[in-house]
């Protein structure tokens, strides 16, 4: 008589988690985040609201880790044929053309309804939940940001930045222009845009002598 095998408790679990963040993603692309419940992610993920709360203590935290999972995927398939996942900008020697090409992937993944919804939704949620908003920040914004320490920092060594010059102040020239029109909708995200913020934080816009 063949001997039945025990349900894999682990896998099992993994298919839930994936299924719950599958539909936190989807909910609030298509309902917003003032609408957003456990309830609707559990009916959506086929789950009991209680498997959710055994992980999670609200929604704000669902999407979080459901948005890292995002952005997780993202990486690895960015990095497809490749040994390991890319986790810096690259240094081609040439910081102005490195720094176009992350912004301009940066301003594509804001202007796609599957990045832009969450990412908004966790900002806005931020300033009200300041638990949420340190670990969005800790977690997400600033491992990204620090990529730009690190390649101001590689360009400085190289001789190709001033020595005396703030990486991390360096990087909000480009960076918090780029955020604030993003998140008031103040005007349109297009590679030019970008373009133009790398050029003007890197070579100023007071004339320059001959």
């Amino acid at each position: 008589m063949a001997q039945k095998t025990a349900p894999d408790s682990t896998r099992r679990s993994e298919r839930s988690r994936r299924a719950i963040y599958d539909a936190a993603l989807a909910l609030v692309e298509e309902v917003g985040y003032a609408k957003l419940t456990i309830e609707a992610i559990a009916a959506r993920a086929g789950v009991g609201k209680q498997t959710i709360y055994r992980w999670w203590s609200s929604k704000g935290a669902v999407l979080l880790d459901a948005f890292l999972d995002l952005a997780e995927q993202a990486a690895e398939a960015a990095s497809a044929g490749h040994d390991t996942v890319q986790t810096e900008i690259p240094d081609s020697g040439d910081l102005e053309a490195d720094l176009k090409f992350v912004m301009r992937a940066t301003v594509d993944e804001f202007n796609d309804p599957k990045y832009d919804a969450p990412y908004r939704a966790l900002a806005a949620e931020g300033l009200l939940n300041p638990e949420l908003g340190q670990e969005f920040v800790e977690k997400l914004l600033e491992p990204q940001l620090q990529l730009f320490v690190d390649r101001v920092r590689r360009a400085q060594d190289a001789g190709q930045v001033m020595p005396g010059v703030d990486p991390r102040i360096a990087l909000e020239l480009w960076a918090s222009p780029l955020a604030q029109r993003w998140l008031m909708r103040s005007g349109p995200l297009t590679h030019e845009y970008v373009d133009t913020l790398v050029e003007y934080a890197l070579y100023g816009i007071a004339p320059r002598p001959a």
